[in-house]
């Protein structure tokens, strides 16, 4: 009998189960999905017990302590500011794991920001990495998904 095929959610869920560890997002262009697919795997209220939809400057600030400086020196759509999202995001719910994901989820942009250009940020416990992602003009809807399976590919690669 073959296994069982675990989705990604699935698989990140019983990692994070398996570690004793917990996970929390803030999350400004994605408005939550990654949180919401944790939510899709069963068991996922062990590990997950509070995460921020943080679209305004104002609210990465506030819920996930982005520094108001680290918005000014490098615009909210950074590395910079997706790690402070994610390390904010886990010091705040007393989480081993933080998500920051900020970006131009489209249609529009800028040469400088163009339409699906992701940065995420990612706290592990107590290590901080981030990487920038170019999904292309793909449509805001695909951006967002696109976004999120590799913010759960990524996390897979970093847990222990």
């Amino acid at each position: 009998m073959e296994p069982e095929y675990l989705t990604l959610e699935e698989q990140l869920v019983t990692r994070l189960i398996s570690l004793g560890w917990h996970i929390s997002c803030a999350e400004s262009c994605t408005g939550g999905l990654l949180a919401a697919s944790i939510i899709n795997a069963a068991n996922a209220s062990r590990v997950l017990n509070a995460s921020f939809i943080t679209y305004a400057a104002e609210a990465k600030m506030r819920y996930a302590h982005v520094a108001e400086a680290t918005i000014d020196a490098y615009g909210v759509v950074s590395e910079e500011v997706a790690k402070e999202l994610a390390s904010g995001a886990a010091k705040e719910t007393s989480a081993e794991v933080g998500v920051g994901i900020t970006g131009i989820a489209g249609p529009g942009g800028t040469p400088e920001l163009p339409a699906g250009m992701v940065c995420f940020g990612f706290f592990v416990n107590g290590i901080l990495s981030s990487q920038t992602m170019y999904f292309g003009e793909i449509g805001r809807n695909k951006v967002r998904k696109e976004a999120v399976l590799f913010a759960m590919k990524t996390l897979l690669g970093l847990l222990p």
